[in-house]
């Protein structure tokens, strides 16, 4: 840590394959196809850790993304985002190397794209079934079944059946809720199922969520599931339940520049530009991340009534303890954990691990 002279995205691998090996043991006990979401590394390396643990499917943000991880040797990829009619031709040009795997969410999508692509493509329907964000209200299943007849009659789209991202279950802290928020987000699934089989259309069952694929146990009912976060984890979904801080894989190692001795607050080179500006309520106030002492190894567990409570471009502000006050001098490195991972390394175009290695990453901007 001794090279470290400004902030620093820590990565702590043992973490990271422990944690994907428990989504894949899990995913393999109940025999659903796990299909990771690389959003939240975006790198090849971290990429292939997956790969020599049996995954070949991926899912991705981006048509970016997937460009990248195709150049990378993937060739099985879902852009979990709805089609971009602007971007038909890249697409058209990613189909013929890879077996894309695409989203809509009305009939009209569905007609254009197969009038515009030359190239085969599978097809999701996005279907809302609570968090509000895109998709067909899973109440609409005329229209659904309308969006699926029009994907059978395209000779270039093959139907591969429903999907969603069950957000709402961002909302619901605690084992139990976050189990009911998916179990219910299943059963709305399996409804729309139903109702397409009996007019003669197969579906399969997509859901993807940290929170629900960390909780639930039982995927009966889903025929893939595809979290991402959780490769990770982050302040969020320890706070929701779905990990405890041993779980969190990444840092940002943060320079002490200042201490505050009335208003026991400590100053850190690390800001917004190297944190983003992701916010939970943590008793009662803003918390941007909680900080931790780094080892030679890793970093032990954070300080639990200390809390990040102010972030400007390049300062952020700890609330401390005072046993966490007292142990730190200026010159000092304290480790951050994130609020939400996927945005603070997005900031990034490496990670650094604890033997001084660098893990490259792509660049989404």
């Amino acid at each position: 840590m001794q090279q470290i002279d400004a902030p620093t995205l820590l990565i702590d691998k043992t973490k990271v394959i422990a944690n994907i090996e428990r989504m894949v043991a899990k995913a393999n006990e109940n025999d659903v196809l796990l299909r990771p979401h690389f959003k939240t590394h975006q790198s090849a390396e971290i990429g292939a850790w997956f790969r020599q643990r049996g995954i070949k499917a991926i899912t991705v943000s981006s048509l970016k993304m997937a460009q990248y991880f195709a150049q990378n040797g993937w060739d099985d990829i879902t852009l979990a985002i709805l089609v971009n009619q602007r971007q038909y031709e890249s697409i058209n040009r990613l189909a013929a190397r890879v077996q894309l795997n695409l989203l809509v969410d009305n009939a009209t999508t569905a007609v254009s794209l197969s009038q515009h692509l030359t190239n085969h493509v599978n097809v999701w329907i996005k279907v809302d079934a609570g968090y509000g964000r895109t998709g067909l209200p899973w109440t609409e299943q005329t229209n659904i079944h309308a969006t699926a007849q029009a994907i059978v009659n395209a000779s270039s789209l093959t139907l591969k059946g429903i999907l969603t991202h069950a957000g709402n279950t961002y909302a619901t802290p605690g084992a139990a809720a976050i189990k009911a928020a998916y179990d219910q987000t299943v059963i709305r699934l399996n409804t729309v199922r139903m109702y397409l089989a009996e007019r003669g259309v197969k579906t399969a069952v997509s859901i993807g969520d940290t929170p629900g694929c960390s909780v639930a146990n039982d995927f009966a009912g889903v025929d893939e599931i595809r979290p991402g976060n959780f490769v990770f984890y982050d302040l969020v979904q320890q706070q929701l339940g779905a990990c405890g801080f041993a779980d969190i894989a990444v840092g940002v190692a943060c320079p002490v520049i200042a201490k505050d001795a009335a208003r026991k607050r400590i100053i850190l080179y690390g800001g917004a530009v190297h944190l983003s500006k992701d916010v939970m309520l943590v008793d009662g106030g803003a918390c941007y991340g909680r900080v931790a002492h780094l080892t030679s190894t890793g970093w032990n567990q954070p300080y639990t009534a200390s809390k990040l409570i102010s972030l400007s471009q390049e300062h952020g502000i700890i609330l401390a303890e005072d046993s966490l006050f007292e142990a730190v001098k200026v010159g000092d490195l304290l480790l951050v954990l994130p609020v939400h991972s996927c945005l603070t390394v997005d900031l990034y175009p490496a990670y650094t691990t604890f033997t001084g290695k660098q893990i490259t990453k792509m660049r989404t901007n």
